[in-house]
């Protein structure tokens, strides 16, 4: 057990972290780390140990037992010579590999024998092997003896410095490291060094490349670093190279191993125990995993499904158990209910915070047990304890924090929303591999009253069929419509019955009921036939199919308003108009798109399901059977539209330009203006209506058919986005950049054209902050501004050995000029995007447009 725990404690932090503690530069004297008491390094609380395995030929598995002993050895070696090139020294006052005279030795000429610092090794089968450096604790692997090149070779003309103080390795390793050759003549090493740890949990393919960069075509190439040194300053260790590669997957998937021990740990907890129904760990760790992490999972899609399933459970269970209650008084108690602050109470007071992935792997900050913390994120958080108290000290609203981020104790900010989708992610996962009852299970651990006594809905439905029913055609005719004969006809009376009827019953509690039906059902169909669509598009998907318009059309396909029981004359008109917008061939294309479905109608769908569901005694599978026809056609991504103002807002922002808007009260009428400036136009959108948000989606419409008139679509420009994303230039690997109508041909280079140069307008004042985001921040800003068109194309740029990333920003000032402004090459996109936008503020400070008050 010694041996294994001093192995882990030697390889881990040689490959990982650093074996020698103290440099000259720090003022701590340079010490081997295993020198002394190694206790600090382990912890009870979180002990285990990662051996390497031998030749796994058989079936059997064995521990490779001469590569623990090899590293114990080589850790004793380093103990009596952890002080080497200083007066250190062996305890007969000699070093057993290395001669301190200061004077080197003539070597013993032995056929194909290279003199390590532990042993002598045959050249030809040197090939690698795993080695350690004894003057810098690394760890390496020996691709081949250099046969030509030995420490008396030239050190410049090898290691390719343009200018070196040193003659010769042997000089070098004198004057640097105080170390005299004792076999200056044997050939240098070339080893291959080792490496930090990749997050090999973003979906890497074999050659260690993220899949989404390969697919993009931009490869972030690394130069591969090699170092010669002397075989007397290595120490062998009988390691299997195929352990050394194996460890640098170890970071990743011991994380991986723990956050789904986690999540086992939280399901054991909920404590959920059915003989046919598994709830995998797996599934409770993507709920319980953000977009933060950045993986190919997020809690995201099931949030969205957990949502709509809590909201069903709740919704029956409130409308079994307050049978007097009316709609008004059952949806403020689900709003309660279902409210973010609710769950976030629920979800702390269960610690589920604790189990919360947030942030992306680090594996540089990953340590084994045994191995020293190399970028240590001291605890500033004046916290004792491991869990962090829920009081308002502990809570903040400053967006400086950053989210996700944990100290070495653990202790890390998460958004109190973070929590509440947790909760709602939860109860997808459970009812995706448990179906509701699973789903009841978590919601009743987590303190959310929604159980449902089969006995209550019996009592309901009998209840209903003891009222007074009036036979008639009708009801005969929607139900052929619908397609379900109701054992308890009362209950369809009831749906098809509008408040201004009867006093004592009307359909507002089946279509409170109805609407969480709905939304479930829809939700799940949505869930289970798009699995390759973002969440985003996920949600668009459920507003566009669960809403009143798109309800109030299912009534009108089937001629179900024909059938609504109302005595209100306002109503009828406004029926009449709306089933006057459609076409009389079909009831599917709309003449007037303008006229929105009154309520009542979508209210008269989905108490008509709410009615199914209770006369099915719950039976949701036999609901979706019944209500999917009369849904039919559903709404797909390729056939999905969003509100106008939204599209409006996506496809500027996809292009570069802006949008300003203005809305006035003129009476009980609200007009809104929306001003769109394109390269050399100015788009002026109206829209008027007693609703802002109808006014400004009215407003909108008119700029869409405008731009649609030009060319311009959200449709376009998303299948055109999409062909983009996959088709690169070969040759230079740049993506390609947005085109509107190709801007090299508007640049108008003729300076006859660009007689539009007037008089810049007053110049406007601005602070420029020069910390990552905030010269794209203030541009950005400036551009709103102005209602000035803007583009950026990003590239890489080919460098020998790795790839960097240039930036390049075109301007369209109106009534002004075309500017175009390129960035230094940088590392990384972002960074490539604020050197560009730099340049373009300080060009257009030149140019008289701004003035720029200060740089901080």
């Amino acid at each position: 057990m010694m041996k294994a725990k001093r192995f882990q404690e030697f390889f881990f932090n040689g490959l990982f972290g650093k074996l020698f503690v103290g440099s000259k530069s720090s003022g701590a004297p340079r010490e081997f780390l295993l020198r002394g008491k190694t206790s600090s390094l382990w912890s009870p609380s979180r002990m285990y140990l990662l051996l390497p395995l031998g030749d796994n030929s058989t079936d059997e598995l064995r521990i490779h037992w001469p590569g623990i002993t090899a590293c114990t050895l080589a850790a004793e070696f380093l103990n009596k010579n952890s002080l080497l090139g200083t007066e250190q020294s062996d305890d007969d006052g000699s070093n057993p590999s290395l001669n301190s005279s200061g004077s080197p030795v003539t070597d013993c000429k032995e056929t194909n024998i290279i003199r390590f610092a532990n042993s002598s090794v045959d050249a030809n089968s040197l090939r690698n092997t795993v080695v350690l450096a004894i003057h810098t604790g690394r760890i390496y692997c020996i691709i081949e003896a250099v046969s030509d090149k030995t420490a008396e070779s030239s050190f410049a003309e090898t290691v390719d410095t343009v200018s070196s103080e040193f003659a010769t390795f042997y000089e070098y390793f004198y004057k640097k490291y105080n170390i005299v050759l004792k076999h200056p003549g044997q050939p240098l090493m070339l080893l291959k060094q080792s490496h930090n740890p990749h997050n090999l949990l973003v979906n890497f393919n074999d050659e260690g490349v993220s899949a989404k960069a390969s697919q993009a075509g931009v490869v972030n190439e690394k130069p591969r670093f090699h170092v010669h040194i002397p075989p007397e300053l290595l120490l062998v260790l009988d390691v299997p190279v195929s352990v050394l590669k194996s460890l640098y997957l170890l970071p990743s998937l011991m994380h991986r191993l723990e956050s789904l021990m986690l999540a086992n740990q939280l399901r054991e907890e909920i404590n959920f125990c059915s003989s046919n129904i598994d709830i995998p760990s797996s599934m409770i760790l993507e709920a319980l995993t953000t977009l933060r992490c950045c993986e190919s999972f997020s809690m995201e899609r099931l949030e969205l499904l957990g949502d709509s399933v809590l909201k069903y459970a709740v919704s029956c269970h409130l409308f079994l158990r307050y049978p007097n209650k009316h709609e008004g008084q059952l949806s403020a108690r689900r709003s309660l209910a279902v409210c973010n602050s609710t769950l976030h109470k629920l979800g702390t007071d269960h610690k589920i915070q604790g189990y919360i992935r947030d942030s992306a792997f680090d594996p540089r900050r990953w340590v084994a047990p045994g191995q020293r913390v190399l970028r240590p994120v001291p605890c500033k958080c004046g916290v004792d304890s491991l869990e962090v108290p829920l009081d308002k000290k502990f809570q903040t609203e400053d967006p400086k924090v950053k989210v996700g981020k944990s100290c070495d104790r653990g202790h890390r900010w998460l958004c109190s929303k973070t929590i509440s989708d947790c909760v709602e992610a939860l109860i997808g996962a459970y009812y995706l591999s448990g179906g509701l009852v699973a789903a009841l299970h978590v919601m009743k651990w987590l303190g959310i009253d929604a159980e449902v006594d089969p006995s209550v809905v019996a009592e309901v439905i009998n209840q209903a069929s003891l009222r007074t029913y009036v036979p008639n055609y009708e009801i005969h005719m929607i139900e052929s419509k619908v397609g379900y004969n109701f054992s308890v006809k009362f209950f369809l009376q009831e749906a098809l019955t509008h408040e201004s009827v009867h006093e004592s019953y009307c359909y507002q509690r089946l279509e409170f009921l109805g609407d969480s039906v709905l939304d479930l059902l829809i939700t799940q169909y949505h869930y289970n036939h798009h699995t390759d669509i973002d969440p985003g598009e996920l949600t668009d998907l459920r507003s566009a199919s669960v809403n009143n318009e798109n309800f109030a059309q299912v009534a009108v396909r089937h001629d179900l308003h024909k059938h609504l029981q109302h005595c209100s004359t306002l109503l009828s008109n406004q029926i009449s108009e709306y089933v006057q917008s459609f076409t009389e061939s079909d009831n599917t294309t709309r003449l007037d798109p303008s006229i929105k479905g009154p309520k009542a109608l979508g209210d008269l769908v989905e108490s008509i399901v709410g009615a199914i569901l209770i006369d099915t005694n719950l039976n949701l599978d036999k609901v979706w059977r019944i209500v999917e026809p009369l849904l039919s056609p559903i709404v797909t991504p390729d056939k999905l539209e969003l509100p106008p103002f939204r599209e409006l807002n996506e496809l500027c922002d996809s292009l570069g330009y802006f949008i300003q808007e203005k809305c006035i009260n003129k009476g009980e009428v609200v007009h809104a203006e929306l001003l769109l400036q394109l390269d050399h136009d100015l788009l002026v959108g109206e829209g008027f209506d007693r609703s802002r948000k109808v006014a400004k989606g009215k407003a909108a419409s008119c700029l869409l058919k405008d731009l649609e008139n030009r060319g311009i679509s959200w449709k376009k420009r998303k299948h055109d986005s999409v062909d983009s994303s996959q088709t690169m230039d070969d040759d230079s690997l740049e993506p390609t950049i947005s085109k509107r109508q190709r801007r090299a041909e508007i640049q108008l280079l003729d300076e006859s054209k660009k007689a539009c140069s007037a008089t810049p307008a007053t110049p406007v004042i601005v602070t420029v902050k020069t910390k990552k985001g905030g010269p794209r921040t203030t541009l950005f800003e400036l551009c709103k501004k102005l209602l000035a068109p803007m583009e950026i194309g990003k590239g890489p740029e080919r460098k020998k050995g790795f790839i960097s990333f240039v930036s390049k920003i075109i301007l369209n000032v109106p009534g002004y000029d075309i500017i175009e402004c390129t960035g230094d090459a940088k590392a990384d996109k972002k960074s490539s995007s604020d050197s560009a936008a730099l340049f373009m503020l300080y060009e257009l400070e030149q140019r008289g447009k701004l003035i720029i008050e200060e740089t901080l």
